[in-house]
């Protein structure tokens, strides 16, 4: 579960490891997905419905926007393009994932980053008091959203908050899940995303020193940057009125960060 905040910024986008520094420019529009399917007991809004969902891309297409992984998104940006991309991204690697979001995404022709928990591989959301138990993705459904295009990012092992973690768990949680990732999937791993959206200034130097690309947060405030970018949450009450409020003011949200 990661606590739903709306947030967006701009400025420039200095990203390192496989991307290039980025020519001025706004900061990429970012969705914040988690499950989809049944959202009848959804206590913390994670859950959005396959019909809801398939309004949303049908609504990005419409406006003349695709939805594309982070990785994708940000080497756009890097060349000074991707004004038509919006990332797409889909936390805890829920097993709905691949039974209801991967159909909807192949047929409006988008892509997106899976933030996958391999520490947890087919278990479920044990980490949530409440709502009800989802099960998460196997080794199996990880490797076919990699094999349908979908880029696979950590969200570390098991879903702790780094800002808790005392150094050894730390860095097990962001290299041990990278590594396994790797292992998984035959791609390099270059996203990260923090569990429960909540950083630190440590956490974020950790996951840079870790040797990601980037990575993704909710409202990072002044830590905003390529290893802490913000996200819209995106849920089952976000009509195509609302995605237009959402992308046409997410540039608002935050001032222009110095060095971005």
């Amino acid at each position: 579960m990661v606590a739903s905040v709306d947030s967006a910024g701009t400025g420039d986008l200095p990203v390192t490891g496989r991307f290039s520094v980025p020519r001025p420019g706004p900061l990429p529009w970012v969705a914040m997905y988690h499950s989809v399917g049944d959202c009848s007991d959804d206590p913390y809004r994670i859950t959005v419905t396959p019909e809801r969902l398939g309004l949303q891309l049908a609504w990005l297409r419409r406006r003349g926007l695709r939805g594309v992984s982070v990785a994708e998104l940000l080497a756009a940006h890097s060349r000074g393009e991707g004004r038509d991309l919006v990332g797409l991204t889909f936390d805890d690697g829920y097993a709905d994932f691949v039974t209801d979001a991967l159909p909807l995404l192949r047929r409006w022709g988008c892509r997106a980053t899976l933030f996958a928990l391999p520490g947890r591989l087919g278990g479920d959301n044990a980490w949530d008091p409440l709502g009800p138990r989802k099960p998460l993705l196997t080794a199996d459904g990880i490797r076919r959203a990699a094999a349908e295009g979908m880029e696979i990012g950590s969200h570390g092992l098991t879903h702790v908050d780094l800002t808790k973690a005392d150094d050894l768990t730390l860095k097990t949680e962001l290299v041990e899940s990278r590594a396994l990732l790797e292992e998984l999937t035959g791609v390099r791993v270059d996203g990260f995303c923090y569990p429960y959206g909540t950083i630190d200034a440590r956490a974020v130097d950790a996951v840079r020193e870790a040797g990601y690309a980037y990575a993704c947060a909710i409202d990072p405030g002044p830590l905003t940057g390529p290893h802490a970018l913000p996200r819209v949450h995106v849920g089952q009450n976000d009509t195509s009125w609302r995605l237009y409020l959402k992308h046409r003011l997410h540039r608002l949200r935050r001032r222009p960060v110095e060095g971005l």
